[in-house]
């Protein structure tokens, strides 16, 4: 009989709140957050914010952090293990939770280049590369030449760019190596408080920018925050804005990916989850309503003024965190040290995600194949950066968009709610409160366990109905891809079709091997 290895373990319960809140705060809380609430009613984007929040993201993050642990009580650090330690009866389930390693997997293969681009600006901003570039088309030209997707007078390739992306791959991979303990648990010990110690920085010196042009009185900090907060209550007429929230919610703390799933997975069985998963959210709230809305609109409308800021907000996370804010930072007296802060707080909040990521596909490999922990990030290693290359080299034909939506989209939705039902309706829903209060120093409103049972999953079958109702053929059939870029998205959707084939067959082959000890 093989003898099986010791599963890691974290360090101490911050670790595990760092780790966590590492996970969920990404490019999301500085970029698209703002951007979303300033372009659904402003405040009144708030109101479905903060109901999702409570009826999908919370106890999302409850449930997920409890069958995590649940399943690394039979050594299972993935969801086809969780999945098949709550419903054992059934041999199928085990292969619902292949989405659980493919979700991660499909996000960390385009994640890792634009997390580069961070680091790549780090140093821009120190050396003063971009700073005599003064208007939003001298910076865009910028962006896409180091993207690689022109050549100008300010770049010659993507060479550039890869070699900023083989660095941030290095190092992502140098954690993951080093395992929870001593690798990721370690990286957000520290990576955390420098985040959230910039973001603070850039806070208050946007709070206390003057009026750069006395001629227009009225373009002030103040002002800034009135566009992004004042609420348009006609927007909450529209799906789409309470589509969008719920989105954000799902995109912000990391539910329905698998990842808190791997985490917890690393508790023991004492380990309090109810005042874990509640901070941790709370964590990501306050980095996401608070430093997030109080950095970029606001300093954008100081500079841009009331009719550019509604472009700037619907340019897109691209635009807005490698366009609009180094030309605002450049304005500030000391640009170079508060443009270093801007994308170096960036590059935290991706390398904190993105070994997240990988740790599924991490976990699957040691915990079913019995794979010791340098060996499967070696595997993992070589895999991942083989499936990167179309996100940079096809950057240009909406690879990144596809992997994006079929990996942080589509497929969270899907999940959530396969394990939701799978916990509360299978393994059940009394059963389940006991777990979640396993070992807590808490104890979570009764309401809850109304409002998992029943609403949660409602509003779940109400986000996939309404999206198979309004954007499901038209996503299929490709409308809206020029003609160029439709044998490429096809391509993609192939190569993500084997990818999860291809996992399919490893859990098969890891259950079979189970069998046979």
């Amino acid at each position: 009989m093989v003898e099986r290895k010791k599963r890691d373990n974290w360090g101490s319960r911050l670790g595990i709140i760092m780790a966590v809140a590492g996970s969920a705060i990404g490019l999301g809380n500085f970029l698209r957050f703002p951007a979303k609430a300033a372009a659904n009613g402003g405040g009144a984007f708030m109101i479905p914010y903060f109901i999702s929040f409570l009826l999908l993201g919370i106890p999302l993050m409850w449930i997920e952090w409890t069958l995590g642990r649940y399943g690394g009580g039979f050594e299972h650090g993935t969801a086809p293990g969780i999945f098949q330690s709550l419903w054992q009866k059934n041999r199928f389930i085990k292969y619902f939770g292949v989405i659980g390693i493919f979700g991660p997997l499909v996000i960390f293969i385009y994640y890792i280049f634009i997390e580069s681009w961070t680091l790549a600006y780090s140093l821009f901003a120190l050396t003063g590369k971009y700073t005599a570039l003064v208007d939003q088309n001298a910076m865009r030209s910028f962006l896409a030449g180091f993207q690689g997707l022109e050549k100008n007078q300010y770049f010659n390739g993507i060479g550039t760019a890869y070699i900023f992306f083989l660095v941030t791959f290095l190092l992502n991979i140098w954690v993951i190596y080093y395992g929870i303990k001593g690798g990721i648990e370690k990286l957000c010990k520290w990576a955390m408080p420098l985040l959230f110690l910039f973001a603070i920085a850039l806070m208050i010196r946007v709070m206390t920018l003057g009026v750069p042009d006395l001629s227009r009185p009225d373009w002030n900090v103040n002002q800034g925050f009135g566009f992004l907060w004042n609420p348009d209550f006609s927007a909450l007429k529209s799906a789409k804005v309470w589509l969008e929230a719920a989105g954000q919610i799902f995109f912000t703390l990391s539910v329905g990916i698998g990842v808190i799933l791997t985490y917890a997975s690393y508790l023991k069985k004492a380990d309090d989850v109810v005042l874990s998963g509640a901070t941790a959210a709370m964590t990501n709230a306050f980095a996401e309503v608070i430093l997030g809305a109080s950095i970029v609109i606001p300093a954008a409308f100081v500079f841009f003024g009331p009719v550019d800021i509604k472009a700037i907000a619907q340019s897109g996370v691209f635009n807005l965190g490698f366009v609009t804010m180094p030309l605002v930072l450049n304005k500030l007296p000391m640009a170079a040290i508060f443009g270093f802060f801007w994308f170096f707080l960036l590059f935290l909040a991706g390398i904190t995600s993105s070994v997240s990521l990988a740790q599924p596909a991490v976990a699957f490999l040691e915990d079913e194949f019995n794979i010791n922990r340098k060996k499967a990030a070696s595997i993992f290693a070589v895999a991942s950066f083989i499936l990167c290359q179309p996100a940079i080299f096809f950057l240009s034909r909406g690879v990144v968009d596809e992997l994006d939506f079929w990996g942080g989209t589509f497929f969270l939705v899907v999940f959530a709610t396969i394990e939701i039902i799978l916990f509360v309706w299978v393994f059940g829903m009394n059963r389940a409160w006991e777990e979640i209060h396993q070992g807590s120093e808490m104890r979570i409103p009764k309401v809850y366990k109304f409002i998992i049972k029943y609403i949660t999953p409602l509003f779940l079958f109400i986000i996939l109905g309404m999206w198979f109702v309004q954007e499901w053929l038209p996503k299929i059939m490709m409308q809206g891809v020029a003609s160029v870029n439709k044998p490429f998205i096809l391509g993609t959707r192939l190569g993500l079709l084997f990818l999860f084939i291809v996992l399919a067959i490893l859990v098969k082959i890891a259950w079979q091997r189970r069998k046979l000890k």
